[in-house]
C-alpha cells in the first residue's frame, strides 16, 4: 500500500488543475458514514448556519452553481 507522505509528495507535483480535480475525487470517495473530525467551534458554526436555513433566513444555492461561479471568478477551467 502506498505511503501517505509519498502520495502527498507525488500529488504536490501535479498541476493546480489536477490537484483540484484530485481533491474533488478524494472528497467524493469518502464514505458518508466517515465524516471528518470537527472542532467544537466548527460544530457550533454548522449548527448556527443550519438553524438559519431551517428558519428560512437564508437562500441556498446548489454546489454546482457555487463551484461554477468560483471557477469563473478565478479563471479556472472546469476539470470534471
Amino acid at each position: 500500500m502506498p505511503d501517505y507522505q509519498n502520495v502527498l509528495s507525488d500529488a504536490s507535483q501535479l498541476s493546480v488543475d489536477d490537484r483540484l480535480r484530485l481533491i474533488d475525487d478524494l472528497a467524493a470517495s469518502v464514505p458518508d458514514d466517515r465524516p471528518p473530525h470537527l472542532s467544537a467551534e466548527w460544530l457550533t458554526e454548522i449548527t448556527r448556519r443550519s438553524d438559519e436555513i431551517d428558519a428560512g433566513a437564508v437562500v441556498t444555492e446548489s454546489w454546482s452553481v457555487i463551484r461554477d461561479r468560483l471557477f469563473a471568478k478565478h479563471g479556472v477551467d472546469d476539470v470534471r
